[in-house]
């Protein structure tokens, strides 16, 4: 029975899962409140696998889902035209800070969950996770490069449940799947945000 459940869970996470990404593609402000609904399924089934650095991502994402909703619809006033958030580029300092932060964040996380958890893979779950944090934050904020940084989670995850999938009673099969499709859909985002950010320069 328990199987069914996560079965379902899973095949409910892949569902809303895609449903957000292609939202968030066309810039539609509803991939958030979508987006909230898939953090909360997968926090269950990657608990259930261990996986406590993706379960934190998890939680992290159900917040910034509700950050960047409200963001979309209100924040970021110098960018709004016709009460709409526009698309913007990361300054170069910004992004090569995130980049060290993720990768000392990774190394840091991995070392606690290791040794004092039964994570595991603990180190490549850590850097999906902290990736994740700075590609979601990036999210919220409508930059363009975060579609770079979820192309790069996309390939570790893929990596990264296939592992699981292999080693887990219930598996991941379904979440490695879905992240192959996310590959496609950011390089999709990354082109479809750059049309938009180039159409809306004076």
């Amino acid at each position: 029975m328990l199987f069914l459940i996560e079965n379902w869970f899973e095949i409910l996470g892949v569902a809303s899962g895609l449903l957000c990404v292609l939202l968030l593609i066309r810039e539609n402000v509803l991939n958030f409140p979508i987006g909230l609904i898939y953090a909360l399924i997968t926090t269950v089934v990657v608990t259930r696998a261990n996986l406590y650095a993706d379960a934190l991502l998890n939680l992290y994402y159900v917040f910034m889902n509700a950050y960047g909703w409200y963001y979309w619809m209100r924040g970021g006033l110098e960018r709004r035209r016709s009460d709409r958030l526009m698309v913007a580029r990361v300054s170069t300092e910004l992004f090569w800070r995130l980049g060290w932060i993720a990768l000392v964040g990774s190394l840091l996380l991995g070392w606690g969950f290791d040794r004092f958890t039964d994570a595991d893979l603990s180190y490549a779950d850590s850097f999906t996770t902290v990736a994740s944090f700075a590609a979601m934050w990036m999210t919220a904020k409508k930059y363009l490069e975060c579609w770079h940084i979820w192309f790069v989670v996309d390939v570790a995850q893929v990596i990264l449940y296939t592992i699981k999938g292999y080693t887990t009673d219930s598996g991941l099969f379904l979440y490695a799947g879905l992240y192959g499709v996310y590959l496609g859909m950011a390089v999709a985002g990354y082109f479809a945000w750059r049309k938009h950010l180039i159409a809306q320069e004076p």
